[in-house]
């Protein structure tokens, strides 16, 4: 299966955030929409609106952990991991859990000719695992067996 068999059970909606954003705004935007990550867009030069980067839960609670309440008022580009490991819609979903397990991130942005046009998440691949076990042996599917265990 593929990223892309994997998108069209997915909303077409993408929430983003910009940089300048505060991380309190970043972490109501993740409360109010459920999700765990949020990419980062931002103005660059004659490029227009990009993306450079990707913003976690997991920011919000080590920023909170090492500066207390006081890094709600930081801002978003102050935190983001900016090293962003992204997929393609041609890529295998075995490669996108290599890719998770890897690089130790839970949310995938899904990149088409430099444009954002997704994100899948650690949910994403599971719930793909789940169904492909419980289908009929047979259809195609690989078993979950197969698959490699990833880090919570």
């Amino acid at each position: 299966m593929l990223v892309a068999d994997l998108m069209k059970l997915k909303s077409a909606r993408v929430p983003t955030i910009r940089m300048a954003e505060t991380v309190e705004m970043a972490a109501t935007l993740l409360n109010r929409e459920r999700i765990g990550a949020v990419v980062v867009k931002d103005a660059c030069g004659s490029e227009g609106v990009t993306v450079v980067g990707i913003f976690s839960e997991r920011d919000v609670v080590r920023a909170v952990a090492e500066r207390g309440a006081g890094a709600l008022r930081l801002t978003v580009g102050d935190l983001m991991s900016r090293n962003m490991i992204s997929c393609r819609m041609e890529d295998s979903i075995d490669h996108v859990r290599a890719l998770m397990e890897e690089h130790h991130v839970r949310h995938l942005p899904v990149m088409e000719e430099h444009q954002l046009v997704g994100v899948l998440s650690i949910r994403d691949v599971l719930s793909h695992d789940v169904r492909a076990a419980a289908a009929p042996a047979g259809v195609g599917q690989p078993s979950a067996a197969s698959h490699t265990t990833l880090p919570a």
